[in-house]
């Protein structure tokens, strides 16, 4: 196991970490929001984030909207499954996740970016694609015909 340099357990993890992400697509936008922290600090993605001990991948995925964007969500499906592993310089697994995309649908609450988001916002599905979103993502929503 590799040392953790900064006290973070999802840096350099001994076993991968399951993460869900919330697909909402409403009036043509995708519900997205902008991280503030790593990974992936200041790229566009869905809402989500490491489900809890404890907690299904819908009770995850809604506590991540409504932490994130202030918002409440009905989760439906599985919509796909994909992992997330990211290299330090030296080839270690500095971050590794296996992710969970889930179908959702807005019910309720105004858009607000909280926890580790630093926006959130309706994009419009025709401008996603030139947004700096993460690769396993980008596959993602191409693969489900959302972009």
């Amino acid at each position: 196991m590799s040392e953790n340099p900064i006290g973070d357990d999802r840096q350099y993890p001994a076993l991968p970490m399951v993460g869900v992400g919330a697909v909402l697509v409403r009036g043509g936008c995708l519900l997205m929001v902008r991280r503030a922290r790593e990974p992936g600090r200041g790229k566009w993605s869905v809402p989500g984030g490491r489900v809890e001990l404890g907690e299904t991948l819908a009770e995850a995925a809604r506590r991540e909207v409504r932490e994130e964007c202030s918002v409440n969500v009905e989760i439906g499906g599985v919509l796909d499954a994909t992992d997330a592993i990211v290299l330090d310089p030296d080839g270690r697994v500095r971050y590794h996740y296996v992710l969970v995309d889930l179908k959702a649908t807005y019910l309720d609450g105004e858009l607000k970016a909280r926890s580790d988001a630093d926006a959130c916002r309706w994009i419009p599905l025709e401008e996603v694609a030139a947004l700096d979103i993460p690769d396993s993502l980008r596959s993602v929503l191409k693969r489900n015909s959302i972009i």
